[in-house]
């Protein structure tokens, strides 16, 4: 059980692409006081949990309802987010992120969106949640890839309340290497979660 922690933990962790998350919190958050950006943290970090939550518990039977099989569900959700890391890789941002004009509405939008959605969970990372959920077949192994899901986001939220030291200590340049370091993990995975499913279909026919 303490693999399947540390395993699925790793695999959130970089899959939240945590340092390029710290780069968008500091450009959307420039101008908000420590005590506003500490709400903002929490409300981000509360509704990726939410959804992750729904999409842990719902996930296989979202899958039943389309129809869809889990190697099929694979094989697309691997290629996307093969493409996200891609972006990440060439340029150190995700290709769904955007940013917002400084003349944007309240300052609350910013947590859910999109911050929350699309930064910390996007539509590739969404894909990856699912999958990695429907492997979980047991009742506990469920309840302890969730505990290991929620550290990821805890760790997460820890990044993002010490973003302004790390940005004095690394700079822009070393958060953005690192985002390029975690697109090359996610890569990997990607590549991965496509194989796998690529090759179940293969001698499933």
């Amino acid at each position: 059980m303490l693999t399947l922690f540390l395993t699925t933990w790793l695999q959130f962790f970089f899959l939240f692409a945590p340092f390029f998350v710290v780069s968008m919190f500091l450009a959307l958050t420039k101008r908000d006081s420590p005590s506003e950006k500490r709400r903002i943290i929490r409300r981000a970090i509360f509704s990726a949990a939410l959804v992750v939550v729904i999409l842990f518990f719902f996930g296989t039977t979202l899958f039943g309802m389309l129809g869809i099989t889990l190697d099929a569900f694979r094989v697309g959700a691997g290629s996307l987010l093969f493409l996200s890391a891609v972006s990440l890789v060439n340029s150190g941002e995700r290709s769904h992120a955007t940013d917002l004009p400084e003349n944007a509405g309240p300052r609350d939008d910013i947590a859910v969106v999109p911050l929350a959605i699309p930064t910390i969970i996007g539509p590739a990372t969404i894909g990856a949640i699912l999958v990695i959920s429907a492997d979980l077949t047991t009742v506990w192994d469920t309840i302890v890839g969730l505990v290991a899901v929620m550290v990821a986001l805890g760790a997460l939220m820890v990044l993002l309340l010490l973003a302004s030291r790390i940005e004095k200590i690394m700079g822009k340049t070393g958060l953005n290497i690192l985002s390029k370091i975690t697109g090359l993990v996610l890569a990997a995975m990607a590549s991965q979660i496509v194989f796998t499913g690529a090759r179940n279909l293969w001698f499933g026919l």
